[in-house]
C-alpha cells in the first residue's frame, strides 16, 4: 500500500494542520507549472485527499473492505493545471448515515496562482457525484478573489435523492504563495534589494509589476532599511470595485562584506 505519510513527509501522528502545511509545501514544490513532476504531484494530491478527510484517513490507517468508494478527478482526459483537492464535511456521513433523506452540499477546494487571482480564471473539471454520476463543472473565478473565499455553485451538488432539490457545491479558493509578491488586502508587498550606495546617494530603479508593466522609480537619497516606497494602482484589483491596490516596495539594503583595505580606508576618511 502506498505510504501517504511518507509522500507528504509527516509522521503518522501528524495533526490536520501539519498535514495541510506539508501538503501546501510539497504541492508548491512539485507543481507542474513550476517544472515539477506530474506523477509526483498527483501522488501528493492523492495523499492529501486521503489524509485530510477524517473518514478516509481512518479507513487508510485501519483498512477494511467496503463498497461505495468515491473519487474526484480532473476531467475530460485533459491535463488541467488546476485539480480540485479536498472533500469537506458534506460527504462525511453520506455513506454512514441515511436517516436524513436530503441532498447534501459538496465541499471542494482548489489552489490557484496569484496571477490567476489577478486576472481571474475559468476552471473546468469533472467530479464524480455521490450518486456515481460523472459531472462536468465550469467555475468562473473572479479577478481579485481573496485567499480562502468560498464560491457557491447552486444546484450542482449531490443528486442522490431524485425527488428532492439538488445540493450545492461550495468551492474554497486557496492562493499559492508567490515567489516575489506578498499580498496584503489589495496591496502587494515586494522586498527589493538595493546596494548601500544606492540607499545613500539615491538611484533610479526599474520595477516590474504583477501584470508585467515596467516602471522607473527613484530611490530617495538617505533611504533606510525596510523603508517602503508606494506605487499606486499597481497592486491587486478589488473584487467589487475593480480598483487596484498599491505595490509597496520594501527596501532591503545589501551591506558589502568584501571591501578591500583601501576601500575601508576611504570610507573611514569620509566618516571622520
Amino acid at each position: 500500500m502506498t505510504d501517504y505519510y511518507s509522500i507528504l513527509g509527516v509522521e503518522r501522528s501528524a495533526s490536520s494542520d501539519e498535514i495541510k502545511k506539508a501538503y501546501r509545501r510539497m504541492a508548491s514544490q512539485h507543481h507542474p507549472d513550476k517544472g515539477g513532476d506530474t506523477g509526483k504531484f498527483q501522488q501528493i494530491e492523492e495523499a492529501y485527499r486521503t489524509l485530510s478527510d477524517d473518514n478516509a484517513r481512518s479507513q487508510y490507517d485501519n483498512p477494511q473492505p467496503r463498497g461505495g468508494e468515491f473519487h474526484f478527478h480532473a476531467g475530460g482526459g485533459n491535463p488541467f493545471e488546476d485539480v480540485f483537492r479536498h472533500f469537506g464535511g458534506g460527504f462525511g456521513d453520506i455513506f454512514g448515515q441515511r436517516q436524513q433523506a436530503r441532498n447534501r452540499t459538496i465541499n471542494l477546494q482548489t489552489v490557484i496562482t496569484l496571477e490567476d487571482a489577478f486576472y481571474g480564471k475559468e476552471l473546468v473539471a469533472n467530479i464524480i457525484l455521490p450518486s456515481n454520476k460523472d459531472q462536468m463543472i465550469t467555475v468562473k473565478i473572479p479577478s481579485g478573489i481573496q485567499d480562502g473565499t468560498t464560491l457557491r455553485l447552486s444546484g450542482l451538488g449531490d443528486d442522490s435523492h431524485p425527488h428532492m432539490p439538488r445540493g450545492d457545491i461550495h468551492l474554497t479558493i486557496q492562493i499559492q504563495p508567490h515567489n516575489i509578491f506578498q499580498r496584503q488586502g489589495d496591496d502587494l508587498i515586494q522586498n527589493f534589494n538595493v546596494t548601500v550606495w544606492e540607499a545613500l546617494l539615491g538611484e533610479n530603479i526599474r520595477v516590474r509589476t504583477i501584470d508585467d508593466r515596467i516602471f522607473d522609480i527613484k530611490i530617495p537619497d538617505g533611504s533606510q532599511q525596510d523603508q517602503i516606497l508606494n506605487i499606486p494602482d499597481c497592486g491587486m484589483p478589488n473584487i467589487n470595485s475593480g480598483q487596484r491596490g498599491r505595490l509597496l516596495l520594501k527596501l532591503k539594503i545589501i551591506i558589502p562584506n568584501n571591501l578591500t583595505e583601501k576601500q575601508k580606508s576611504l570610507i573611514k576618511q569620509i566618516n571622520s
